[in-house]
């Protein structure tokens, strides 16, 4: 991922998100996570192999560009977004 030259990675054109269905309801949508202080999380995986390392293995997905983002934001806010981090400790994973 290319340096902006003062430090920060630039956003890629493409992210894969982590998706879930609710209980009733056959609609996938993002799995958004509730972080320690209460703001709602989005994690995002610059490749497929990051995302089922760094969140969950075989976790079902769904690729998403900038504006898809900004979309599912306006449908359903969240507070953060995290690029290419774990939600938890590597023994942990996500829920």
């Amino acid at each position: 991922m290319a340096d902006t030259g003062d430090g920060r990675r630039e956003f890629p054109p493409v992210v894969y998100a982590p998706t879930t269905t609710l209980p009733g309801d056959d609609a996938r949508r993002l799995e958004l996570v509730e972080t320690n202080d209460g703001r709602t999380a989005l994690f995002v995986y610059s490749a497929i192999d990051r995302l089922h390392e760094f969140y969950r293995p075989g976790a079902p997905w769904a690729l998403l560009t900038v504006e898809d983002l900004q979309r599912a934001h306006d449908d359903e806010p969240f507070d953060l977004v995290f690029l290419d981090m774990r939600p938890r400790p590597a023994d942990g994973g996500a829920s």
